[in-house]
């Protein structure tokens, strides 16, 4: 069983910086295999895409709202992923989410990801 944790949300103002993290177990086994990914939803909204990341390679992919702000990274000895905001605005306001995919890399659709952590609220102040 995949445990994703996710930590690092908070408020913020406009223009600042946030580090989410997402910590994944898989029931004491060694993690891998997986795609990662971030997703969020703001208030009133679906969820939509943010980033993905090869677990076992160094491909990424970023929706286009965030390109050039966030960043997706991993570190494979703490089996974490990372999501570094930058330039933070009012609208990136949201629950944020990390999922894993059984796959080897990660899509944009909600539907190709089998496992998701609890989520962290971000805020963002004007």
């Amino acid at each position: 069983q995949v445990t994703l944790v996710e930590s690092g949300g908070g408020l913020v103002q406009a223009g600042g910086s946030l580090r989410l993290s997402c910590t994944a177990s898989d029931s004491g086994r060694a993690f891998s295999g997986y795609a990662m990914g971030w997703f969020r939803q703001a208030p009133g909204k679906e969820r939509e895409f943010v980033a993905t990341i090869e677990w076992r390679g160094s491909n990424t992919y970023y929706a286009d709202s965030v390109k050039g702000r966030i960043t997706i990274s991993k570190d494979i000895a703490v089996n974490t992923v990372y999501l570094q905001m930058n330039s933070l605005k009012p609208e990136d306001t949201a629950v944020y989410y990390c999922a894993a995919a059984s796959r080897v890399v990660g899509g944009i659709a909600i539907r190709e990801y089998d496992y998701w952590g609890q989520g962290t609220q971000v805020v963002v102040s004007s």
